[in-house]
């Protein structure tokens, strides 16, 4: 696979319908941002129906105002049978002052799906190319590991393990 497909970049502006009561970007329209650019990469990796498997790592790092140029950045750094791990950077922009801030980050992971029984399908393998790319595919392995054990503790917790 090629790097266009490894990676994907939407871009728009904040608009006033995403803020929150004290006038900066919802979280939750950035989650929506988020799913919605790593949805069509790993559609456009796999080449099959995908669906939200996890969500690793979120944070919130600076806040989003209205007219914001807003770029959310999708790139693969690792792949399962079926799944896809995505780090996503949301980058924010004033446009009057030139200044681009780190908004939020996180690990995304989806898995594709038969669209027929939506059983998991394979998908193209990828393998680190770089020491980045292997420093990121080990940061989406501990992310995965840790999410399965506070999955674990959380149904210990509820009494169902």
């Amino acid at each position: 696979m090629s790097a266009v497909q490894r990676e994907l970049s939407f871009r728009f502006l904040a608009q006033p319908t995403d803020v929150n009561f004290g006038g900066k970007v919802h979280g939750g329209a950035v989650m929506k941002w988020i799913d919605q650019a790593a949805y069509a990469a790993a559609v456009g990796w796999s080449g099959a129906y995908c669906v939200t498997a996890a969500l690793s790592g979120l944070q919130f790092i600076a806040p989003i105002r209205i007219g914001d140029l807003v770029t959310v950045q999708v790139k693969l750094i690792r792949t399962g049978r079926s799944s896809m791990h995505y780090a996503v950077d949301v980058l924010a922009r004033d446009l009057k002052a030139h200044e681009q801030r780190l908004a939020t980050s996180c690990v995304i992971v989806f898995v594709a799906l038969d669209e027929a029984d939506g059983k998991p399908v394979p998908v193209p393998s990828w393998q680190p190319q770089s020491a980045e790319d292997r420093r990121l595919a080990d940061s989406a392995d501990e992310l995965a590991r840790l999410s399965k054990a506070m999955e674990s503790a959380m149904l210990a917790a509820r009494g169902e393990s």
